[in-house]
């Protein structure tokens, strides 16, 4: 198989596990708090990560432990407590779209922090997918009054992290194997999500049944959802580009459509069409 084929392989494959990713953090917030899921999540994940990857950690140059420490706070710790928080308001098929704008993001970054040349169509593409984003954002909130939309601001929030570690992997961290950043970026944050989850409450909940069901989830969440993906995410960043790799959010909220549905979320027909002009300016933003 060869490295064009790679690549589509591990994209469709991210897209399956992370569109599923969104449909677990609701289910988790049954029982837990969005601090509490945030915390279990990068938990899980570091644990499991630290039993497969901890000789991996032997690779990675003293010198660069800086950009494993930023691409663990920006790719990892802070948007875990942010889609956690946002979807206690919003619907998580509206967080997985809004998800989508993560390449925009990427090129607007790239662009201006990183030097990254773009295209009048790329940036063009920019702008469209804001558009969509706008619809879906104020349809949404005339249309499901008893939701909370600035939570939406979260989620923006977080793509732009997103948006900031891929490319802060691709310039400083592409010698790298994926194994050895990934499970330094969750050695780094072990600490401080034991730290946070022993002041949530979490103690006082931890043996009731909506807790013990949601743990489960999480537990998914963490390994799958957010360990194994994260290696399989920076080792398609590194065989491709930022853009290419973050355009794995045109497939994600097809997958969380799916679960939405399933949960009994429904979109407007205009929330649709927003989401469909989301999905058209990331595609203009990222072609080359």
């Amino acid at each position: 198989m060869g490295l064009k084929e790679v690549k589509w392989v591990y994209l469709i494959g991210l897209a399956l596990i992370w569109g599923s990713s969104f449909i677990l953090i609701k289910k988790g917030l049954i029982g837990l708090t969005a601090i509490q899921l945030g915390s279990l999540r990068i938990i899980f994940a570091a644990l499991f990560l630290l039993l497969i990857g901890f000789k991996s950690l032997a690779k990675i140059p003293q010198r660069q432990w800086k950009f494993i420490a930023l691409t663990s706070f920006f790719g990892t710790f802070t948007p875990a407590y942010l889609f956690a928080i946002a979807e206690t308001e919003i619907d998580s098929s509206i967080t997985a779209i809004l998800n989508s704008l993560t390449p925009l993001n990427t090129l607007v970054i790239g662009v201006f922090i990183f030097g990254m040349q773009s295209q009048r169509r790329q940036i063009f593409g920019v702008f469209i997918g804001l558009v969509g984003c706008l619809l879906l954002v104020f349809n949404g909130a005339m249309s499901h009054p008893e939701q909370n939309y600035y939570y939406a601001i979260l989620v923006v929030v977080a793509s732009l992290c997103y948006a900031i570690n891929v490319n802060l992997i691709k310039k400083y961290l592409s010698d790298l194997s994926s194994l050895s950043i990934t499970t330094g970026n969750f050695m780094v944050l072990l600490i401080p999500a034991i730290v946070i989850l022993s002041f949530s409450g979490f103690h006082e909940v931890m043996y009731d049944e909506n807790a013990q069901y949601s743990i489960f989830f999480i537990v998914v969440l963490g390994v799958v959802g957010t360990g194994i993906a994260n290696v399989l995410f920076f080792k398609l960043i590194q065989m491709s580009s930022p853009v290419f790799a973050t355009s794995v959010t045109y497939l994600i909220p097809i997958i969380a459509f799916f679960w939405g549905f399933l949960d009994n979320e429904m979109l407007t027909p205009i929330q649709l069409l927003g989401a469909f002009i989301v999905l058209v300016g990331v595609y203009l933003s990222a072609k080359k």
